[in-house]
């Protein structure tokens, strides 16, 4: 057994003040509370929130400080994501891993921003994979990253066995957030930690999964503290025999047969991608996608250029038989 102990924290984030202190207070009573935690995690932007007019070099004040509180209790810590106004002008929402010796070992900046809400925002393209020595390989992935299983399968592929999942989700899609952390979790055969924050901050309903997508804790909707012992060991038993003795989709993806020219940008195959139109949030009573028979029998869409008639209500739909 390679065993390792993970605590998120799921706590109030103000969006106007900064929350630093309220950080490193939750932090002292995690660490007297349970002093066997060498890992800790906290929600996207947990630090001074989602208004990126809060943003600052990478390097700053703030960070040292969690460095500091980091080598005071020997712990790995990565304080959520804060925006990053790098010296290019742009901003991003980086995070930051930081070793038992306050030292901040290696960074992330967000790939996907949740865009079209995110707007202003760049994502970075670098992954961020780090080793703890004597324990295993980790990975970060922020928020929206997840929604794309290409970002955890290059993790994967490379040898993470966690992803640290910092989430700042405070809209009605928790729920599929929720399904997909446990979908990513055993089709990569990982665990995963996703750690919400509350108010500005999220929703909550913080969780984490082990490799067979077993759900081993998951916060309600108040603040929470919650540290778990993980077994490294079962991520190598069942990446090498399957789960369940089943299932052994990272070596089967290695043995693949095929090549996925989706992932070739100028193949063509993705050309029903460019019909969607742009990347705009939607307006009132926005109909994008569809035409309308204002007749009110059919609603037509078109897809791949052929037309999908759509039978309004009270409308029978004829398949021409059977099931």
């Amino acid at each position: 057994m390679t065993p390792f102990a993970i605590a998120g924290v799921q706590m109030h984030v103000s969006a106007l003040n900064s929350n630093v202190e309220g950080m490193l207070q939750r932090l002292d009573i995690l660490m007297a509370r349970f002093p066997w935690t060498q890992m800790v995690l906290f929600s996207e932007l947990a630090p001074f929130g989602p208004l990126p007019r809060y943003a600052q070099p990478f390097l700053n004040d703030t960070l040292e400080r969690f460095c500091t509180a980091a080598r005071h209790y020997g712990i790995w810590l990565i304080p959520g994501s804060m925006f990053e106004k790098g010296a290019d002008g742009k901003i991003y929402n980086t995070s930051a891993v930081i070793d038992p010796t306050g030292n901040i070992v290696t960074s992330y900046r967000k790939m996907f921003p949740f865009r079209p809400y995110e707007a202003g925002i760049d994502g970075g393209n670098e992954f961020c994979i780090f080793d703890v020595p004597g324990v295993g390989r980790f990975g970060l992935s922020i928020c929206y990253d997840i929604w794309f299983p290409e970002t955890t399968r290059q993790l994967t592929s490379a040898g993470v066995e966690v992803l640290l999942h910092p989430v700042l989700t405070g809209t009605t899609d928790r729920d599929a957030e929720l399904a997909i952390t446990r979908a990513t979790a055993v089709q990569f055969q990982c665990y995963v930690f996703s750690v919400n924050g509350l108010g500005a901050g999220g929703v909550g309903r913080s969780c984490v999964v082990d490799p067979a997508s077993h759900v081993l804790h998951q916060s309600a909707g108040q603040e929470d503290v919650f540290p778990i012992e993980i077994d490294l060991d079962m991520v190598r038993r069942q990446r090498e025999t399957g789960m369940k003795g089943l299932g052994q989709v990272l070596k089967s993806f290695r043995d693949r047969t095929v090549d996925f020219s989706v992932y070739d940008r100028n193949s063509g195959w993705d050309e029903y991608l460019n019909s969607l139109g742009p990347l705009e949030i939607p307006k009132q009573g926005s109909r994008a996608g569809l035409h309308v028979d204002h007749t009110g029998t059919t609603a037509t869409q078109t897809r791949h250029g052929h037309n999908l008639h759509i039978p309004t209500p009270g409308t029978a739909l004829s398949n021409g038989g059977g099931h």
